[in-house]
Parts: structure tokens; sequence; C-alpha cells
């Protein structure tokens, strides 16, 4: 099991780019950011990573690379519903990595 510090290292790399952290962003308000989805509720279920693909101006490979590498650090959940995967926060889990991570700075 990983400790808290490598939680945190890894968390800071996958903050340490623009595009991913665009995607958190996004992500804290999904129904402003995205348009309507046929399966899935937006804020339930979260945001189809083709509509994350598309409002970055990316290809699937490119944003499943950012979606993994963030769900790898914690920061997003995913969700299969049907031949879909939908990613959201895991704010609980953010809520600890700040606290942590204002007490590594």
């Amino acid at each position: 099991m990983a400790s808290l510090n490598d939680d945190v290292e890894s968390a800071f790399r996958a903050l340490a780019s623009d595009r991913r952290l665009l995607i958190l962003e996004w992500l804290k308000r999904p129904k402003a950011h995205f348009r309507p989805q046929v399966d899935g509720d937006l804020v339930r279920d979260g945001v189809c990573g083709v509509l994350i693909a598309e409002k970055l101006g990316v290809s699937q490979p490119t944003v499943s690379e950012h979606l993994k590498i963030l769900s790898q650090a914690g920061l997003v959940t995913a969700k299969r519903v049907k031949q879909w995967t939908f990613y959201k926060r895991d704010e609980q889990r953010i809520a600890r990595l700040k606290t942590a991570m204002l007490e590594k700075i």
C-alpha cells in the first residue's frame, strides 16, 4: 500500500500539467462545462471521456492518458456505463491530499 508521501508526490506530478488542471476544474462543475450526455448523469455518474477529449481539443488516446494519470493519483474516479467510461472528481480524496500537500510544503 502506498504511503501518504507517495500519494502526495503522485498528485503533484498529476497536477503539473495545464491540461490536467483544466480537466479537474471542468469536473468541479460539469453542467457548466459540458453538454448533456446520452448515457449517464454528468453529476452523479461523471463526464464521458469523449466529451472531455472534445472540450480539450485532443484525441481519445491523449485524454485517456491524462485521465489515467489523474485516476492513478486518486484525483478522479472512473465508472463504466455501457461502452463508455465516465470520470468525476474524488472530492474526499482531494481534500485529504490538499491537507497532506500543505503539510509537506
